[in-house]
């Protein structure tokens, strides 16, 4: 099991290189003013740090109890990218369409095309991450 301090780093780096990509490439494709869109990642950003941080522990927890190991086969780390950005876009429609006075269906169409991002983003990032940071055999 990861330790509190390693879910900081991991929630923390997700988020900075994320941003990172985000901002210019967001503001280029939604043809948004860089500021409008740095906004968007950053209040984005902090809503899904705190969420990523929630859902890691509660999901590694249930891992751990369902299957007695938090080791991740290439369905279940699917399966957990799908989950926690499903949760992700339930906070963050409301928030996008009210900033940018856009409709909740151009909100929502934006956030599709975001969640694309993260959704490879995610897999390609926990990937990396295991294997620069793996479980030490005693915190599993």
């Amino acid at each position: 099991m990861r330790t509190f301090r390693d879910r900081v780093r991991h929630a923390l780096t997700f988020e900075a290189v994320a941003l990172a990509i985000f901002i210019p490439g967001s503001a280029a494709l939604f043809g948004q003013p860089p500021g409008d869109m740095g906004v968007i990642g950053v209040a984005s950003a902090t809503i899904a740090t705190l969420w990523n941080f929630v859902f890691n522990m509660g999901f590694d927890r249930a891992l751990l109890r369902l299957r007695g190991t938090i080791h991740k086969t290439v369905a279940i780390r699917v399966a957990h990218t799908f989950l926690f950005e499903a949760g992700l876009v339930v906070m963050l429609i409301p928030m996008i369409a009210w900033y940018l006075q856009i409709s909740l269906w151009a909100a929502l169409l934006m956030d599709v095309a975001i969640v694309v991002f993260y959704l490879v983003y995610g897999f390609l990032f926990n990937i990396a991450y295991d294997r620069v940071f793996p479980v030490v055999a005693s915190a599993a």
